[in-house]
């Protein structure tokens, strides 16, 4: 009995582990085709497959020259990410290593500290590891590139990816805007037109062995379609011009901020705008950030007496007053229409009775109150508003201010009076500046544009913007007349003589507004400002200049800061437009010269 049990317990036994054994052979071939068959035909595809991604390229920024030639602005440099595939790496490549280390730019112990060199040699454990991508550089050019790929290493290539350059540096730094480090674009045309500058992304999926692309395995492409390009109104000229004025501006007076406007008045398309603080966007981390503000647009000031030209132009439109119609501008005190009696303003030099055209010449504070007073506070608000006022200008490089205009019924009884001075109602520069070129082209007001064209990837035009009239303001015949009483502001006797350039009318109207400290308005820190235009009759460009407080001495007015750089400006544009003199006996069509008077404003 116990010889027959001793075969059957070591039948049961093997029987057991057969059992066993088949089971566990049973159980994984279950998990292997079953539980884990999509993970592992995935992984299987993936090693197999490789879906590699392609850039598209930025499209360029750039303007056209008076001559039709291009000036880039903003372009994209091609440039590679150069790495290894640890696995496919060979000993007899060692040798290669100290030209690859000149070319790349990198110490030689680096560049072996890459590979993975010890000792000599190329460790066995790395050929089998499941890394397959080391990156040795980031940004070689393709000339480089090239070099190195004649090097003819085993398991070395490179990734192409484009970075963002700008050629002209800090030039129109503000209206270009950047795009930073990661891809994306922040600011100015870079950002508002990424949708035509970016273009798309493109892929392509093949076989790959070894490491290696086979192409002539691939199974999918799509290609990467390249960003369109935009050609700018900005005049390159232009735009250095008064750059290079605004940096003799932060010389001598380290203003807070400033800024410079040039326009077309007929087209409203911008020649030039700059901003002091700037920045280069090349290297932007390396300014502070308030510097990438473009304060042309988003911060509004209060505008001062080229506000004027508001209430000079609803009284002439509303047809109340004529030129020669005269006012007492002694007076203190003035009954404001809602009965109101309001405590005038003090001009900046004591005056008697003004015409029309007087106040407007010499910039009377309680002139331009008695001329609110008779359009009224519903209508001076209606002429605000056309004037663009309270609204944006429509330039689509960024963020922008709609500026400050409260609704009559939030007026007090001496808001009247002081809006038509430019006091209680803030601004941006750039509504500041259309609503001179409004008066410059004959009562238009113009939507504010610096895309002139969208082009496609063969150098197509595919969008062409041209002007376009938001509305008009006031008639031909007023804008003409007020023109008129621009120039005598800017010739001789007029607060803005500074302005003044023989053979040319030259039309305008400073401005020099406090600003306001600790809540109260200070008697030692001013916006200096002056907008103008010429030649008046047909005019070629309108500039506006403003200057935001001073960090010196030096004192900061519409007459003594800005008109100095809109004349050395303009002196400028003469020739490089080649804008042909006038006769300058035709320059006052109206009543004559004005007396001669101190300047200020």
């Amino acid at each position: 009995m116990a010889k027959s049990f001793a075969p059957r317990i070591r039948f049961w036994t093997l029987a057991l582990c057969m059992l066993f054994g088949y089971g566990a052979i049973g159980y994984r071939l279950v998990k292997l085709h079953v539980v884990d068959a999509p993970r592992l035909t995935k992984e299987l595809q993936n090693s197999r497959y490789r879906v590699i991604p392609l850039n598209s390229r930025r499209g360029d920024i750039f303007t056209y020259d008076l001559n039709g030639g291009k000036e880039l602005f903003a372009t994209s440099q091609t440039l590679l990410e150069v790495g290894i595939d640890p696995t496919l790496l060979q000993e007899k490549d060692l040798g290669k290593l100290s030209k690859l280390s000149l070319l790349l730019g990198k110490e030689l112990w680096d560049v072996e500290k890459g590979f993975g060199v010890v000792e000599n040699r190329l460790p066995e454990s790395q050929k089998s590891g499941r890394e397959r991508w080391r990156l040795l550089a980031r940004r070689i050019d393709e000339a480089t590139y090239q070099k190195i790929v004649d090097l003819e290493i085993s398991g070395l290539y490179g990734t192409r990816k484009y970075e963002r350059v700008y050629p002209k540096k800090s030039l129109a730094s503000h209206v270009v805007g950047l795009v930073r480090r990661d891809g994306e674009s922040v600011f100015g045309i870079e950002k508002e037109f990424d949708f035509y500058l970016s273009g798309q992304r493109g892929w392509r999926e093949s076989e790959v062995t070894a490491g290696q692309e086979m192409a002539q395995f691939r199974r999918r492409y799509v290609p990467a379609r390249d960003g369109m390009s935009l050609a700018l109104s900005i005049d390159s000229y232009v735009q250095h011009q008064i750059e290079a004025e605004l940096y003799l501006i932060a010389q001598e007076y380290q203003p807070e901020s400033a800024c410079i406007i040039v326009s077309d008045p007929y087209s409203g398309f911008l020649l030039g705008l700059a901003n002091y603080p700037t920045f280069d966007p090349n290297h932007y981390t390396k300014f502070d950030q308030s510097n990438h503000k473009n304060r042309a647009m988003t911060d509004p000031i209060e505008p001062g007496s080229t506000f004027k030209i508001v209430a000079a132009s609803a009284a002439l439109e509303e047809n109340v007053v004529d030129i020669q119609s005269e006012f007492d501008c002694s007076l203190p005190t003035l009954r404001m229409p809602n009965g109101y009696v309001a405590k005038l303003p003090k001009d900046w030099k004591t005056f008697g009775v003004l015409s029309v055209e007087g106040i407007v010449t010499y910039s009377s504070n309680r002139g331009a109150a008695h001329l609110g007073t008779l359009v009224g506070s519903e209508k001076f608000y209606e002429y605000v508003r056309r004037f663009g006022f309270g609204e944006k200008t429509g330039l689509d490089i960024g963020i922008e201010s709609r500026g400050i205009l409260h609704p009559v019924r939030n007026w007090d009884g001496l808001t009247l009076s002081r809006m038509t001075m430019g006091h209680a109602i803030s601004a941006t520069p750039l509504q500041i500046h259309y609503a001179m070129a409004s008066v410059a082209n004959g009562g238009l007001l113009m939507r504010s544009q610096v895309v002139s064209r969208i082009l496609d990837t063969e150098n197509k035009e595919a969008v062409t913007y041209g002007p376009m009239v938001k509305r008009r303001v006031i008639s031909s015949e007023t804008a003409k007349t007020l023109s008129q009483l621009l120039v005598k502001t800017a010739s001789p006797g007029g607060t803005a003589h500074g302005a003044f350039i023989s053979g040319y009318r030259v039309a305008g109207k400073t401005g020099t507004a406090q600003k306001i400290v600790d809540g109260r308005y200070s008697s030692h820190h001013h916006v200096g400002s002056f907008s103008g235009f010429f030649p008046a009759d047909d005019p070629s460009v309108v500039i506006t200049v403003i200057v935001d407080g001073s960090r010196t001495d030096m004192p900061v007015s519409g007459s003594g800061t800005a008109v100095p750089s809109f004349r050395r400006i303009s002196e400028k544009l003469i020739p490089y437009y080649a804008i042909s003199p006038r006769e300058e006996s035709s320059a006052f069509a109206l009543s004559g010269r004005p007396t001669s008077v101190e300047t200020s404003n």
